[in-house]
């Protein structure tokens, strides 16, 4: 009996105006089958679907609730997510009081011939309304007059996202819901419950995010030409599960560092054995920094937390490649300095033997005359005393600078090259430690 009435107050909205009757007057075709519902009478007579209720006075009040069904992604490259909500909304209309202190689901397609809600989400990029089997919508009305509405929707939202701690970030998101076109003089909106009226969000499991905590809000946006609007905000803080991160990216960078210092246990005669293994990390590394920015290729704008970190470990490495460039070409030189030159030495030694004495003579002169005249320069083999005062100014500003150089080129060269493996074995791995305890307290703590 219920179902045959509601199926006649179907009928009964989607009849034209001068067919249209009445809940508690049934034709008369129908009237020796169906009895009357008391209290149902007029019911959508002179209804306007076009007016809001209370139209011309005071406010409606819309006391909005939500389940979260899905967050089915969520992108850095594009900074949006995606959801699907059940969105209910419930809102009280005097036109439609009838009798009695039960409520009726009606067909949801009865929503085209009444008011509703002109909602829509705010820095929405697309959303959509499901329609399989039909259209996603409930419409429940009780006796007083209360209409709750039900929609279920999916939508792709923006989130603004600071990658600067990536990995290690947690990202603000929002759900905005807002009027379209009446002010806050037309229609207020509220939760139903607080963040009560939110569910299903805690027990959300994303793949790369824990939900942290949410919270409800409702603000207004203010229009400098249309006024003020309601709005409704859902908050949500998500953190990123940073152990696939450090399984993937952290682990192999720091072996990769730690590969690089067993260069300094080979000796450094051992060219090919230590060119190779400084070569191959600096190009194991650089695959690597290449692989982790590729699956952010729309935000490499951003120094995010692994850019450091894999910046940290390249400059390890590149300076283990550079450390042994710099041994090889010491020992080198150390090397060359200590050859016997027998060639040489044999020529000065014959040409000796074949001086005469007038050279000799001559060369003693030559000399004796040259201490005359600079007897206020001393000259020796590493230092040369720039105060005589027979030098010229631009002389003795080049006597300075010979000798600086002699010293700055003294305090750099290596006097054995063999201790340059032995400090690196300590220096690299202490100050790589140092450098991570750094790193990790500031991206983790601040």
């Amino acid at each position: 009996m219920f179902c045959r009435h509601f199926c006649f107050l179907s009928l009964c909205l989607f009849l034209p105006t001068h067919r249209r009757c009445s809940l508690g007057h049934i034709p008369d075709s129908h009237r020796g089958n169906t009895a009357s519902l008391p209290g149902f009478e007029n019911l959508t007579m002179g209804y306007n679907k076009y007016l809001r209720p209370y139209f011309g006075g005071e406010p409606v009040q819309i006391a909005m609730s939500m389940d979260i069904a899905s967050i089915s992604s969520i992108s850095e490259s594009d900074m949006d997510y995606t959801a699907t909500i059940y969105l209910r909304q419930r809102w009280t209309d005097p036109r439609l009081v009838f009798h009695g202190n039960k409520s009726f689901t009606l067909d949801a397609r009865l929503v085209e011939l009444l008011w509703v809600p002109d909602t829509y989400i705010v820095e929405s990029k697309k959303s959509f309304l499901h329609d399989v089997t039909v259209g996603n919508r409930l419409i429940r009305l009780f006796s007083n007059g209360t209409i709750l509405y039900a929609l279920r929707i999916t939508t792709t939202v923006a989130c603004n996202m600071d990658l600067s701690k990536y990995p290690m970030d947690t990202q603000t998101c929002r759900l905005q819901l807002e009027s379209w076109g009446y002010d806050e003089n037309d229609v207020v909106f509220t939760w139903l419950r607080g963040n009560d009226s939110v569910h299903g969000i805690e027990k959300l499991r994303l793949s790369q995010y824990t939900v942290e905590r949410y919270h409800t809000l409702v603000s207004k946006s203010q229009q400098e030409t249309a006024g003020s609007y309601p709005r409704l905000i859902l908050q949500f803080e998500l953190r990123r599960n940073v152990l696939y991160f450090i399984l993937e990216t952290y682990v192999p960078s720091t072996l990769l560092v730690m590969l690089s210092w067993v260069s300094f246990w080979i000796t450094l005669d051992s060219v090919p054995a230590r060119t190779c293994i400084g070569v191959t990390t600096v190009l194991s590394m650089t695959t690597l920094m290449i692989g982790s920015r590729s699956s952010l290729s729309k935000t490499n704008c951003f120094i995010k937390a692994i850019d450091v970190y894999l910046g940290i470990c390249f400059s390890f490495i590149f300076g283990a490649l550079v450390e042994y460039a710099v041994a090889h070409y010491s020992s080198s030189q150390k090397c060359a300095a200590k050859a016997p030159q027998e060639g040489p030495a044999n020529e000065l030694s014959k040409e000796m033997e074949e001086v005469n004495i007038t050279n000799i003579l001559n060369s003693s002169i030559t000399s004796y005359k040259r201490k005359i005249s600079f007897t206020s320069i001393e000259i020796s083999s590493d230092n040369v005393n720039c105060s005589g005062l027979t030098m010229k100014t631009h002389e003795k500003i080049k006597c300075v600078l010979r000798n600086k150089m002699h010293r700055i080129i003294g305090y750099f060269t290596i006097q054995n090259p063999s201790n340059v493996d032995h400090y690196s074995k300590l220096l690299f791995p202490l100050f790589f430690m140092l450098v991570n305890v750094f790193y990790w307290a500031y991206y983790l703590y601040f």
